[in-house]
């Protein structure tokens, strides 16, 4: 998967140079405005940071100008330089990176559908640090169902029949930061459809709801928020137009989805960064932690195998991203759902891997443990990524004839050839054996069995981010970089998990129902390769010892 103009540069965003200065940037903030014991106070207090967040906003740090278009006062950083900072924000705190993101999120509304005057006005304002922003859209009943929208927006017109504003009312829940926010970005239901309206601070009827006490990103504000006859100008209707609210949702799921796999991957990064340095000291059983594979290859190798799958994913999807229009939906769920549940796995991992300790909020893991879960249920649970990366990716299958996975299957033994080995055959033996899933699966009408979707899915992702990894490894090798032996060798670990979970997916599928007769049983497993993908294991622990003396420095 190469992203069209990637080859010749035409990327949208910052150099590397630019980009790495922002993150720098982000890193400072641990030492003065973002410290361990003001980040574990709030957390412990549960307080929102007003003053530290605004301060982010400001214009001696103004980190909102990553992704704020330069027309409208900004640097016009793009989805490469957002993941970036956005990861090294979660990294310190989740909380705060939630914080971060809100102001992204309530933004992209503007960035994709207002006019020229509204995106002066609103983006302006969030350009010069004066606002904090929120995106509006989760109701109650509806959660991230965005077709079960309540809230309304009723037009009003003047004595001459021309609309001049809608009188708003309903309610929202689970808004990151609404109840400190300068103006919200607002989804109701007009005659026409969804629209976004603008909505500011202190309008009447507009009543912005205490801070919900919460397991985790205590540092955040997720507020409820009230709309009791609120009047908002037409002016305040994002693009003009009603009714084009879902098209303008829908146009940036790609891209806040990927943002949340890039908090959940700076919250696994923390995980393993407090993990890795502390079985070096620890000292048990007469040596340290680090050379006894029950911790390092149990608790640790696993998930800084997964975390770099997903970080080779989330930088090519980022690309997609930033070399085209193209909203890369499925792609966006596919990393929110891997590196959300990957971090979710770290963090927890790393509560046991320090023992007692780990319980101990000193120690952060478990704090880290309580914020990361957030990821995998907000911007859509991973059930709902489950069910968007099935639907779709079985629709593109059966229309392009198996062509899809099949390329990728053609690519990976191409590279199986290219002079290091990275597990790209067993990654290709798994997209062919996901295609014959697939078929199975249509042919007997088993796609209505929700459970058997979200086995596809799982097949259909682990694939996708294992050919990621596969190519970065590959290109590492070529270019001679010093982690290319390492990577080769994350490559091959999860290679290997890829093609057992297939097979497991895949016997599941053929075999857990009552529809696929025995005697059919066995020649599906003979046309998926079961064997061979479950011989995928050769070396595995030889490859784990190889990462674990790089991640432990042995």
């Amino acid at each position: 998967m190469v992203a069209p103009g990637a080859e010749s540069g035409r990327l949208k965003g910052l150099d590397d140079e630019s980009r790495q200065m922002v993150v720098e940037t982000v890193r400072q903030l641990r030492s003065r405005l973002l410290t361990k014991e003001k980040i574990l106070k709030w957390d412990r207090d549960e307080v929102f940071p007003e003053r530290e967040v605004r301060e982010m906003l400001g214009p001696e740090i103004g980190l909102q100008l990553l992704f704020i278009p330069e027309e409208y006062g900004g640097l016009g950083g793009g989805a490469r330089d957002c993941c970036a900072v956005t990861r090294e924000m979660a990294k310190i705190c989740l909380g705060i990176g939630t914080a971060f993101f809100a102001i992204q999120l309530g933004a992209d509304p503007l960035l994709v559908g207002a006019t020229e005057a509204q995106k002066e006005k609103w983006l302006g304002a969030i350009a010069e640090g004066n606002s904090l922003v929120a995106y509006a859209v989760t109701e109650p009943g509806a959660g991230s169902n965005l077709a079960s929208l309540k809230t309304k927006a009723v037009p009003i017109a003047n004595d001459a029949g021309d609309i001049t504003g809608y009188n708003i009312n309903g309610t929202k829940q689970f808004i990151s930061t609404g109840g400190y926010a300068d103006f919200i970005t607002l989804l109701a239901h007009t005659p026409e459809g969804p629209s976004f309206f603008v909505v500011e601070k202190d309008t009447k009827g507009f009543d912005q709801k205490k801070g919900e006490e919460k397991h985790g990103i205590r540092a955040s504000n997720t507020s409820p928020l009230t709309f009791d006859d609120v009047f908002v100008p037409i002016d305040n209707l994002i693009g003009g137009v009603p009714g084009v609210g879902l098209k303008q949702a829908n146009l940036v799921f790609g891209y806040t989805r990927l943002m949340v796999a890039s908090m959940a991957l700076g919250a696994g990064d923390a995980a393993m960064e407090i993990a890795i340095p502390y079985a070096k000291e620890r000292i048990q059983f007469g040596g340290p932690l680090s050379e006894k594979q029950g911790y390092t290859h149990k608790l640790i190798v696993p998930n800084a195998v997964r975390l770099e799958a997903a970080a080779a994913y989330i930088e090519e999807v980022a690309v997609l991203l930033d070399a085209s229009d193209a909203d890369y939906q499925v792609e966006g769920a596919i990393g929110k759902y891997f590196a959300t549940e990957a971090a979710n796995k770290a963090a927890d991992d790393a509560i046991q891997a320090l023992g007692g300790y780990g319980y101990i909020n000193e120690y952060e893991v478990e704090k880290i443990k309580r914020d990361v879960k957030i990821t995998c249920i907000y911007e859509g649970t991973s059930e709902i990524q489950q069910n968007i990366i099935s639907t779709f990716r079985w629709k593109k299958t059966r229309k392009t004839k198996g062509a899809y996975y099949n390329g990728i299957a053609e690519e990976m033994m191409g590279l199986d050839t290219a002079g290091v080995d990275v597990g790209a055959r067993y990654y290709g033996l798994a997209a062919k054996a996901l295609n014959h899933c697939i078929d199975t699966a249509h042919e007997n009408k088993l796609t209505r069995r929700q459970f058997i979707m979200f086995s596809l899915a799982d097949m259909m992702t682990w694939v996708e981010v294992g050919a990621a990894l596969a190519r970065k490894a590959v290109r590492l090798h070529q270019a001679g970089d010093p982690n290319a032996v390492k990577m080769a060798a994350v490559a091959r670990i999860f290679a290997a998990e890829t093609a057992q979970l297939t097979a497991s997916k895949a016997l599941m599928l053929i075999m857990g129902t009552d529809v696929i007769a025995p005697e059919e049983s066995e020649a599906l497993l003979n046309a998926i390769s079961y064997n061979e993908l479950i011989r995928s294991c050769r070396n595995v622990i030889s490859d784990m010892d190889v990462v674990a003396d790089n991640l432990f420095e042995r």
